[in-house]
């Protein structure tokens, strides 16, 4: 009974090869905010100007950023969300949120996000199809990929 050695099949996993790394997440919450000039990505985020370079390129080759000259000369570039980029936004807000929660339990808050509504945004998962807040144990897990189950792979 041989069992497969290779890991589950995830879109998660596969998000996470592309945006996971911490350097990335940071990238796009800064140019959500409107900050997308390589100096100003260089201080906000704190990354070496060598890896920021490297996970800027790669980001605008996957698609999530694009990169447009603002100046000739010296020629430098801003680099804005693409839709792509742009549908990440509620991952970090969700983020965000978390760490609110989480890390920041005395309530000194790094930042507060404002709706347009005029209140404090705190995001909350919701189902598309019923528009109920999600929870755990309301959800159950259908495997698609060939030799999986939730449990794991199955026998060959």
């Amino acid at each position: 009974m041989a069992v497969s050695k290779d890991p589950r099949p995830c879109s998660i996993a596969d998000a996470l090869a592309l945006v996971g790394e911490k350097y990335s997440l940071l990238v796009l919450r800064e140019v959500c905010l409107g900050n997308g000039r390589f100096d100003q990505l260089v201080r906000n985020i704190g990354a070496p100007r060598d890896i920021l370079a490297t996970r800027l390129k790669r980001l605008v080759e996957a698609g999530i950023l694009t990169k447009s000259p603002y100046s000739e000369r010296p020629r430098r570039f801003e680099y804005r969300p693409t839709r792509a980029g742009l549908e990440l936004e509620p991952v970090l807000l969700t983020l965000k949120e978390w760490g609110d929660r989480h890390l920041h339990r005395d309530g000194d808050l790094p930042m507060v996000m404002e709706h347009v509504c005029g209140h404090e945004f705190v995001p909350v998962v919701t189902c598309r199809a019923c528009g109920d807040e999600v929870r755990h144990e309301d959800l159950t897990a259908h495997p698609q990929a060939s030799g999986w189950t939730t449990t794991g792979p199955t026998a060959a």
